[in-house]
């Protein structure tokens, strides 16, 4: 198992209504007029278009001419599928889930975030920051410090975290989540692929470090990721405290924390 270092992704219903004039066929066409049934109140009616006039183009009948069965009222009428024909279940869809979402990860969610954390890692290092088993353990323990994106009910990217009480990172704290600590360790932070250079992981990053900075017990959060991504992080107030006790085969990484009280006047100063 790679250790949880956080690292960016690589990067590489509605109601429908139809208008119908009853009675009215061929290539009559609608304006307003006075509804016959409330003399001198508006109201909308028809002005019956003859076939053509001699120049061959349409033109409306004198209003002289009209009789009240040439007017006649709009009336809704409801577009009903064919029977046998299922309604999408996009049409419902729409109106039960939120275009953009942010909450914190249940177990349930474990399978979504497996899939794109394999996508994410796997492709370039053979091997996840966290497994499902490790996922569902985390989600489980500590859903709280857990924060997914959700765009129409689909996870788009997450970030998954647990609590450690020790000053630095030490092997142990890849697997245990530990309910005295003050500080939160952010194992991974993931975006689906097609999600991808959008700016999506740094407005998810900042969005988790407020969520952190309301849970009066968290004082700091701290990351471990390979020296070329230092500089992102830097961008959110984490700085360096030194080579991390961690390594994986020949990786090395760099751990950085984060004051989650300096944090909120970042945040004011970022265009996130």
């Amino acid at each position: 198992m790679l250790p949880g270092h956080i690292c960016c992704a690589p990067r590489s219903s509605l109601f429908l209504c139809l208008w119908r004039v009853p009675g009215v066929t061929g290539s009559g066409v609608g304006t307003l007029g006075p509804s016959p049934h409330s003399p001198g109140a508006p109201g909308p009616s028809l002005a019956v278009v003859e076939a053509t006039s001699e120049a061959g183009h349409p033109k409306v009948a004198p209003a002289a001419r009209m009789s009240t069965q040439s007017i006649h009222y709009l009336k809704p009428v409801a577009l009903c599928l064919a029977p046998g024909i299922p309604e999408s279940p996009s049409r419902h869809r729409r109106h039960t889930l939120p275009a953009s979402e942010f909450r914190c990860l249940t177990p349930e969610d474990a399978a979504s975030v497996f899939e794109i954390e394999r996508e994410a890692f796997i492709s370039v290092s053979g091997t996840c920051p966290l497994y499902l088993d490790e996922i569902r353990h985390f989600l489980t323990l500590c859903p709280e410090l857990s924060l997914g994106w959700f765009q129409e009910g689909r996870l788009v990217a997450f970030i998954i975290g647990s609590l450690w009480d020790e000053e630095r990172l030490t092997q142990e704290s890849l697997t245990l989540h530990r309910p005295g600590g003050r500080t939160a360790h952010l194992h991974v932070l993931a975006v689906h692929h097609t999600f991808r250079q959008q700016g999506k992981g740094s407005i998810l990053l900042w969005r988790y470090l407020h969520h952190l900075g309301s849970q009066p017990t968290v004082r700091r959060a701290v990351l471990m990721c390979e020296d070329t991504l230092v500089p992102f992080y830097e961008r959110f107030g984490f700085y360096p405290v030194g080579p991390c006790a961690i390594t994986v085969g020949s990786l090395a990484f760099t751990e950085l924390q984060c004051s989650l009280r300096s944090h909120a006047s970042l945040r004011r100063n970022s265009n996130c």
